[in-house]
């Protein structure tokens, strides 16, 4: 489910980048994931394009047309932000996630070590 306050956090990120809702190509199509007959009939995959930059994106995460709409949306303000600053919002999360991993570890590592020598 999308809270207020997450389309609310986007609508404000669309708004600082200078996103245009007549700059955004958008599309349904059918998914073509796992889920049978309704999957197949249904057009719940969603496409966009952003015109001035030419970033494409299409998600097909869930069942529900909305939810991949505004998950498409994020991956989208996403890549344009990227693209205007120069950095990558993800890949900053997963360096800090790969660096929480590894002081982890080697603070696991050292509390073995410590036990072994005691």
């Amino acid at each position: 489910m999308i809270t207020d306050a997450k389309l609310k956090i986007l609508s404000d990120k669309i708004t600082a980048l200078g996103i245009k809702d007549s700059d955004i190509i958008e599309k349904f199509m059918t998914s073509g994931n796992k889920g049978g007959q309704k999957a197949n009939k249904s057009s719940n995959a969603v496409y966009l394009k952003h015109l001035p930059t030419g970033i494409e994106v299409k998600c097909k995460e869930t069942r529900h047309r909305e939810i991949n709409r505004f998950l498409a949306k994020r991956l989208l303000v996403d890549k344009i932000e990227e693209l205007q600053t120069g950095r990558s919002t993800r890949t900053d999360r997963a360096d800090k996630i790969r660096k929480a991993k590894n002081r982890k570890q080697r603070k696991a590592a050292a509390k073995k070590s410590k036990a072994l020598i005691d």
